[in-house]
């Protein structure tokens, strides 16, 4: 075993979704949204910085968005997600990985999301210490299919590079 090869590159993949609900704001990548529904959660239900948390820790081995900010535990009510992905980009750090790619696809019929981009960029950017260039977010509609083309709920599916 003395002659293991350190892995100095890992990709991790990430997916969350969540229902719609009158009674939350719309918060997505850090940005409220105007929009008559919001996503329910425990904390913020921020389906594009869940499936970000959920690649990151993947990636790195670190285990699930679950097991570190666990539902059941009051501390993380209502939380932003912004704090859950600056705590998961320390956690990345203390391992000596650091961040090279995001890539995420929001799944959502409606709000149109276009406009609201660039500023989810430069939150998530803000919260995992990189340059807004790493991180590349794009939404897509299912084309009124399934539970999201009924607009009952949004999903999120990212996937994350990281180095050494």
């Amino acid at each position: 075993m003395e002659n293991i090869v350190q892995d100095i590159f890992r990709v991790g993949i990430g997916f969350d979704a969540h229902p719609l609900s009158k009674d939350r704001k719309l918060i997505i990548g850090g940005v409220t949204v105007p929009n008559d529904t919001g996503l329910e959660g425990h904390s913020d239900g921020d389906v594009l910085i869940h499936s970000i948390i959920d690649a990151i820790l993947g990636a790195s081995n670190l285990g699930d968005k679950g097991s570190h900010f666990p539902s059941t535990d009051d501390a993380y009510k209502n939380i932003s997600s912004l704090i859950l992905l600056k705590k998961t980009a320390d956690l990345l750090a203390d391992a000596d990985w650091r961040i090279s790619n995001v890539d995420a696809t929001i799944l959502a019929q409606k709000p149109k999301l276009g406009t609201f981009i660039a500023e989810m960029r430069k939150h998530i950017a803000g919260a995992l210490s990189v340059f807004p260039d790493k991180v590349s977010i794009k939404a897509t509609t299912t084309d009124y299919m399934g539970f999201i083309g009924r607009e009952e709920g949004i999903a999120c599916c990212c996937i994350v590079s990281i180095s050494r």
